[in-house]
């Protein structure tokens, strides 16, 4: 027998040991090479008289198995023969979807017993293979221990028996949460549930699984036992089961919208596999799998959020040819609720940080923003005390720019004023080494205008965090027109080193996130000035997909910046603002009624004392001609569309001039920093699998003849319509350009 993936022996009392052992790889992933390696072992087990059972273990540090190798399925999902028909297409995609499962289900029978060791990750398939021995040990003493199914959140759904064995070993109510929601579990709570069988030293886990193996020759898996019957009940047969299933229907109903088919499918494959035999339910789950695999959503949301956010946050988009940075000092100016933020996650990631404001007690005020978080974290056990302290020890106080001496970064976060940044920008050059990089934390200010203040202009980049800091994964790096690759290559490096996901973007008034991420509010105010009630504004914003309606948002951002900002488009674009209703209705909600937003405690929203939205503010309905006052689906859908098309069209405007050159980034971007509809894998996404390039052109046209040129479609989307192509083929990751150049 020769594997690849897995090292195999058989010891003196006949017990087999697989070791899963992927080469080149810091993590086993299911490969096609693991599944048939799998198959290869199962078969030897089961025919081999010498072998009295099995154990099962990882040769990795990092742990047993993270899952299949996404990137792998993908390409083995789309190479059925153009020659074959749609039968012989769906049986092809079914016998290959359901090798695993069958393999894992010939091993579960093979009619010796079989056992895992689990020491570290054990996720998706990795615990489905566990799952399938008869029993598990795991380690009680790796604080990386993890066990879970994240599929869902990545638009799939377990398919080598993950919604079948769980909710046969735990309970239907105890499984399908974290199967929903793809949470996962460490060893001490998998053994109180009944998934761990035994806990152990990780050194002794894969000696007590050997054990067992000895004393137990006649295992079977607790389904394969005549007297089986599911903790809590079958569904259809117990009022509690089915309960638990009409509820759960309920909550994803009220959660998703509909917009996520894997956690639909999710319910469907336990709620039918569970009422008949585990033979039977596996194929159900297959079947599903498939239908899953198989939708736009899943496609999009595994190229997104797997493939393209483990890329980036790799630095998938890092200029090639330059030396990787190690920061040894970092300075961040400005200690307000920004730069006490940044101070934190680089003090967090080890990195020592100098933070300077005004004074000594403004900066000591800022550091006070991290010993909060710290003190937080302590209380509730997620650090200690020592950790804390040494992360706090980390960040220096001062007012002084000689204690900036030495950094190999600045970033400056101070108030949005040009002439404040270029003040502090002179005054960090004055002490800063030949090579160091001086970032800008800006939300909106030129990049290529701001670096006329520096004396090294190359050396200038953008660096632009969202709030709060501590909470959000995304950095957008901004190139001014003057702006080397070797900045940006160390910006980059910056951003991976405080573990957080970069995206790179070119110079431009709002750049990227800012500048599209405000269609959406407006979209909103524009249906409001139309007289559509604001309920339905918010309810149809988010059920499209988005994390708040367009108005609670408003609310978020500040009304009074909205109004500032609306104020100075219009007079940019020469319009007079005293025509224009919309910037006449904020100006009567900021200046005659005092409603500023959230930060107020009073918007379009009222909120209560913890800041969170009770209600709409009735006194709305006052100042506005309510015409549309219902939502049948047809309105719902067209509205879902303007939400939608309205950010996407400004997204292809981004990449048009240039902006923007990475479809990946585009994705990540509108995903991670304004929270577009995540079931569509981003902006880009949305337009080249959710609806296809010449379709979203051509309703996007539509939009435009209804509501103006605001929907109108750049040329470039033209362009691409004609030519068949999508995003990520006319804007595909640096990588494959090279390829492709090569």
């Amino acid at each position: 027998m020769e594997l690849e993936t897995f090292k195999f022996d058989i010891d003196g009392d006949g017990i087999a040991h697989a070791v899963f052992d992927v080469p080149g790889r810091s993590m086993n992933t299911l490969t096609g090479q693991a599944v048939a390696d799998i198959i290869a072992i199962s078969k030897e087990v089961a025919e081999n008289d010498k072998i009295k059972g099995l154990v099962v273990s990882s040769g990795k540090p990092s742990g047993f198995c993270a899952g299949a190798d996404l990137g792998e399925m993908g390409n083995r999902s789309e190479s059925a023969s153009a020659s074959q028909s749609e039968d012989e297409k769906l049986k092809a995609r079914f016998d290959q979807g359901f090798a695993l499962n069958k393999t894992l289900r010939e091993l579960e029978t093979c009619g010796k017993p079989v056992a895992c060791a689990l020491n570290g990750l054990a996720l998706g398939g990795g615990l489905e293979v566990a799952l399938a021995c008869h029993y598990r040990v795991a380690a009680n003493d790796n604080p990386k221990q993890q066990f879970g199914l994240p599929e869902a959140k990545i638009g799939l759904l377990p398919g080598a028996g993950g919604t079948q064995r769980l909710p046969r070993l735990v309970g239907v109510q105890e499984a399908l949460p974290l199967i929903l929601q793809g949470k996962s579990f460490d060893a001490e709570k998998g053994h109180k549930m009944g998934v761990i069988n035994e806990l152990a030293s990780g050194d002794q886990v894969v000696e007590k699984a050997k054990a067992w193996v000895k004393a137990n020759p006649e295992a079977k898996a607790p389904w394969d036992e005549k007297s089986f019957k599911v903790p809590g009940g079958v569904v259809h047969k117990h009022p509690g089961a089915g309960q638990v299933a009409t509820m759960s229907n309920m909550m994803l109903a009220a959660n998703t919208y509909g917009n996520y088919p894997a956690q639909k499918n999710i319910l469907s494959c336990v709620y039918e596999g569970i009422q008949v035999p585990i033979d039977a339910g596996l194929r159900i789950e297959t079947r599903y799998f498939i239908n899953t695999q198989q939708r736009p959503e899943s496609k999009a949301m595994i190229r997104s959020l797997f493939l393209s956010t483990q890329a980036l946050s790799k630095g998938g988009n890092r200029p090639e040819g330059h030396p990787k940075t190690e920061f040894k000092k970092i300075a961040v100016i400005g200690a307000g609720l920004m730069g006490a933020g940044i101070a934190y996650v680089q003090a967090k990631a080890g990195i020592p940080t100098v933070l300077v404001d005004v004074s000594k007690e403004n900066a000591e005020k800022g550091k006070d923003y991290s010993r909060r978080l710290v003190e937080k974290d302590v209380s509730r056990g997620k650090s200690t005390q020592e950790k804390g302290d040494k992360l706090l020890d980390l960040i220096t106080t001062t007012d002084d720019y000689n204690d900036v001496k030495g950094a190999d970064l600045v970033v400056e976060a101070v108030f949005e004023n040009e002439e404040l940044k270029a003040k502090i920008t002179q005054q960090a050059e004055a002490v800063l080494g030949e090579d160091a990089v001086f970032g800008s934390n800006t939300s909106t200010l030129p990049i290529t205008g701001l670096a006329k203040a520096s004396k090294r202009p190359t050396n200038f980049i953008g660096i632009h965090f969202f709030s709060p800091v501590e909470r959000m994964g995304l950095v957008e790096i901004i190139s001014g027109k003057e702006t080397s690759e070797a900045t940006l290559a160390k910006a980059i490096d910056y951003v991976l080193a405080i573990r957080k996901t970069p995206i790179s973007v070119n110079d431009s008034r709002g750049f990227y996130t800012s500048r599209c991420f405000g269609t959406y509010t407006r979209e909103g105010m524009e249906m409001l000035a139309e007289g559509i009630k604001p309920a339905i504004i918010e309810n149809v914003g988010r059920q499209s997909g988005m994390p708040m309606g367009p108005l609670e948002v408003s609310d978020s951002v500040g009304l009074d910046t909205a109004l500032k900002v609306t104020r100075a488009t219009a007079e940019a674009m020469g319009q007079d603002i005293q025509k224009d209703d919309r910037t006449q209705f904020l100006a009567w909600l900021v200046e005659d009624s005092g409603r500023v937003g959230r930060k107020a405690g009073k918007g379009f929203y009222d909120y209560n004392e913890k800041g969170k939205p009770e209600k709409l503010w009735p006194d709305l309905n006052t100042r506005m001609d309510i015409k549309v006052d219902e939502c049948p689906p047809d309105l719902k859908k067209e509205l879902t569309n303007r939400f939608l098309i309205r950010q996407a069209i400004e997204v292809a405007r981004c990449f048009e001039e240039g902006v923007i050159t990475d479809a990946r980034d585009g994705d990540i971007g509108s995903i991670l920093a304004w929270g577009f509809a995540p079931y569509t894998g981003g902006c880009c996404s949305y337009v080249d699998l959710i609806w296809g390039i010449k379709p979203f052109v051509e309703e996007a046209e539509k939009l435009a003849a209804k509501y103006g040129e605001r929907f109108e479609p750049p040329q470039l989307l033209k362009d691409m319509a004609a030519k068949g192509e999508g995003f990520y083929d006319r804007f595909p990751p640096a990588d494959a350009k090279q390829k492709a150049a090569a």
